[in-house]
């Protein structure tokens, strides 16, 4: 029950923080990532469906020798009432219309009544590829790993898989 406290504390965070970043500026760009699909789908017994948010602050993206950097933040739920919270980074490598986007986020995970994973703290690294489909939307693929690196007594990890619909504002 203390983990559903954290998650919601800092689900409120997330979202203040997500309004004043859309708030604060009229040229500030924004991208949204709503996504749905399969959380631990290689464990047979205890895959569940997700559905997740993410947002990007375009003005704060950075061009370094590892690309094109970015913040992200996101969270995502399944339907066991398992939730996940992050902030992490993600590059961004354009090939004409498509679009490949690693990331790497640590956050915060509550098992509810899904798939314990072995500690609150876990960290998601991610593989998307998306392309552009309309002005300012895309729509992507993604693969994602959470671990909590051995923090904890177990760590069984969990792979999910997401398909992507992307909206720049």
């Amino acid at each position: 029950m203390k983990y559903y406290k954290s998650i919601s504390i800092i689900s409120l965070i997330t979202f203040f923080s997500l309004l004043s970043s859309i708030v604060y500026s009229e040229e500030s760009s924004s991208r949204f990532n709503v996504y749905s699909g399969m959380f631990d789908f290689s464990d047979t017994g205890k895959k569940s469906a997700l559905i997740g948010f993410q947002h990007q602050n375009e003005d704060l993206n950075k061009d370094t020798f590892l690309g094109n950097l970015s913040p992200i933040t996101g969270v995502f739920v399944t339907a066991d009432t398992a939730a996940y919270i992050y902030t992490g980074v993600q590059a961004n490598y354009k090939l004409g219309k498509i679009n490949f986007t690693p990331s790497f986020a640590p956050g915060l995970y509550s098992k509810g009544d899904g798939k314990d994973l072995g500690h609150v703290v876990e960290f998601k690294t991610e593989l998307q590829i998306s392309f552009n489909f309309l002005s300012n939307s895309q729509l992507g693929f993604s693969y994602n790993h959470l671990s909590n690196a051995s923090l904890g007594t177990k760590n069984p990890g969990a792979n999910s898989y997401m398909f992507n619909f992307f909206k720049t504002f």
